[in-house]
């Protein structure tokens, strides 16, 4: 996930604890829907579909915050 923020990534994660939670609780829902798709863990297809929703609402977040601390 943004590999053009990889260093930016690393120095927020041990810097800003608001970061650190949103991408931990987007890594935790990747890694569910994962498990939901391979069958390892029951989840409808509406569950699935929330979680992607979630996912990408956390990953939009993400993404604003390395972007207002790349320009600063």
């Amino acid at each position: 996930m943004f590999p053009e923020f990889r260093e930016l990534i690393t120095q927020l994660k041990t810097s800003d604890h608001h970061f650190l939670h949103l991408f931990d609780k987007h890594n935790e829902l990747d890694q569910q829907i994962k498990n939901m798709e391979s069958h390892v863990v029951h989840g409808t297809h509406e569950e699935i579909e929330t979680l992607k929703k979630e996912k990408l609402h956390l990953k939009d977040q993400l993404y604003t915050i390395l972007r207002k601390a790349s320009a600063a």
